[in-house]
């Protein structure tokens, strides 16, 4: 795990990441509570996807976005997850320091596509409330495929330039990490290098990410609720609200959490906590968007319960088919 220079200085090749500090059947419990939440975020986030891709009635802007994230959704917690799951099963602390680099840059990208992501989904409700007569023809099949890869790209490229900074600090000495995956604290805290400009750097941009974004977000509530209350019938309102409130939902869970995260100085003395409050956008928020998004929407639990039919009556012919082949034989 160390190698020594010829001045004596320990440098670090491998960190252990401590995780959660539990007994060992504490620890098979969470492994397996965690396992099911990740196996039903997984199968829920695809099972959106296939449905909104096999119904004609939602290929609507909105459900195009929801299906986007939820196929970020899928892969937001993979970047974390799967690590946490098999340090719990077996006890494995050790990663390398390039695995540590390769998980930090993909989960903060994954991270920053969500924030940008969930403010073109506020720009789309901003959109069909407050512009409806336009709507089809301001998010145009070509305009939504742009909102739906710029935050791709702008997510992806943020996390490059902090990432190779810290990825050129030396770690010298202790090599543990109190976290479950590789988090900018705990790496500024390990290195033996001068990493205030990195953690300046990295609080700028969560800064202007994080903060720009959900001021963009609230903006576009504010001229939603003011358009929505102006409409004549206490139905209207309620239709209008039944449209953005799962966003709103989604927005406030993900936004409460990563704002305490982030948006202070990453080495102060809430290490332990942010390793705790993390569990929130890694993990939970995931696993109930699907369910957010589903269960408060009635086309998307119509056409649920279309493709469930749908199923039951291919199941149905198929032993119809299965018993006449049998008959005839």
């Amino acid at each position: 795990m160390w190698t020594i220079k010829d001045n004596n200085e320990t440098i670090v090749t491998e960190f252990l990441l401590l995780g959660f500090s539990l007994l060992k059947e504490t620890g098979f419990y969470l492994f397996i509570i965690i396992l099911i939440i990740y196996i039903v975020t997984i199968t829920a986030n695809i099972f959106i996807i296939f449905i909104v891709k096999s119904d004609r009635r939602l290929h609507k802007p909105m459900y195009f976005f929801i299906s986007g994230l939820s196929f970020l959704e899928i892969w937001y917690p993979s970047v974390t997850v799967p690590r946490l799951l098999w340090s719990l099963k077996t006890r494995e602390e050790s990663i390398s320091v390039a695995g540590c680099m390769t998980q930090f840059y993909f989960h903060f990208s994954l991270g920053a596509t969500e924030i940008l992501l969930l403010t073109v989904m506020a720009y789309d409700r901003y959109v069909a409330i407050c512009n409806p007569l336009r709507y089809l023809l301001i998010m145009s099949p070509k305009v939504c495929s742009l909102l739906i890869i710029g935050p791709w790209v702008g997510g992806f490229s943020a996390v490059v330039v902090p990432c190779l900074q810290i990825s050129s600090l030396s770690f010298c000495g202790a090599n543990k990490i109190d976290h479950y995956y590789c988090d900018l604290g705990p790496l500024l805290k390990l290195s033996c290098n001068e990493t205030s400009s990195v953690e300046k750097l990295f609080f700028c941009l969560s800064l202007f990410i994080i903060l720009g974004c959900f001021l963009l977000i609230i903006l576009s509530y504010i001229y939603i609720i003011r358009t929505t209350m102006k409409f004549p019938t206490a139905r209207g309102r309620r239709k209008a609200f039944s449209t953005f409130a799962s966003h709103l939902i989604v927005v406030l869970l993900f936004y409460g959490t990563i704002i305490f995260m982030f948006v202070r100085p990453s080495t102060g003395g809430l290490l332990h906590l942010n390793k705790i409050v993390s569990i929130i956008p890694s993990i939970v928020t995931p696993f109930l968007n699907p369910v957010i998004y589903t269960l408060r929407n009635k086309e998307m639990i119509e056409a649920m319960k279309k493709t469930a039919v749908k199923m039951n009556i291919c199941v149905y012919n198929k032993d119809i088919t299965q018993k006449n082949i049998d008959y005839n034989l």
